[in-house]
């Protein structure tokens, strides 16, 4: 992995938050874990028409919910592996800041396109998209060591972090654009504007949170 000079001490926290909320989560009943998701959840027709007291806290618990056990441990091992060399560049309270102003953007996007939608949003994903933009602009040449689906087959094949990422952005505004297109306008399913919107915002709030130099690329597992 891209070596740190400090405990990630930010990341493993949040790590550590994400899956106690997911175990939270797990240990209700479904007559109970459906209010408690429209509660913490971010729906963006509450925020939009302010129809719920205290919605406007839910774009920063939502970013503590997942929708299984899946989810949770995609995004838990992207940040793992991409989040402790951006908190080592920003420091822990930057990052901090980082991270939640990164996940507010993206339920800024996601409300922003769907401002009618009912279905509540979770998951750190848009979050972790500003880490991901961080990290291609900081680690452009590091190494990715990732699975390729070939037919049935995965291949374990390394590539630069600036094509992994990029790919994965691309993916998601291609899908973005084509629910737009086919006119899904609930914004159900796969939250990609938010994903945009956390990436779109990292990007950018890396000019004010970035730290000192990268060291040299390295791969990354």
């Amino acid at each position: 992995m891209n070596p740190t000079s400090r405990t990630p001490v930010v990341t493993y926290a949040l790590i550590a938050a994400n899956a106690a909320v997911f175990l939270y989560e797990a240990s209700l009943g479904p007559e109970l874990l459906e209010p408690f998701v429209h509660r913490f959840g971010l729906i963006p027709y509450e925020i939009t028409q302010g129809s719920h007291y205290g919605s406007f806290i839910t774009p920063l618990s939502s970013m503590f919910l997942h929708g299984g056990w899946l989810h949770l441990i995609f995004n838990m091992w992207t940040l793992h592996i991409f989040g402790d060399n951006v908190e080592d560049d920003m420091g822990p309270v930057g990052y901090s800041a980082f991270y939640v102003l990164c996940g507010l953007g993206a339920a800024i996007a996601q409300t922003a396109v769907f401002p009618a939608s009912e279905v509540p949003m979770v998951g750190a994903s848009g979050a972790i998209a500003g880490v991901l933009a961080a990290y291609l602009r900081l680690y452009p040449r590091a190494r990715v060591v990732t699975l390729i689906p070939v037919v049935f087959i995965m291949l374990l094949r390394e590539l630069p972090a600036f094509w992994f990422i990029a790919l994965w952005f691309g993916i998601q505004l291609f899908s973005g654009c084509g629910e737009l297109a086919l006119m899904q306008g609930d914004g159900g399913g796969v939250a990609f504007f938010a994903h945009i919107g956390g990436f779109v915002a990292g990007f950018v709030l890396l000019n004010v949170f970035r730290g000192r130099s990268p060291p040299r690329p390295r791969r990354v597992y």
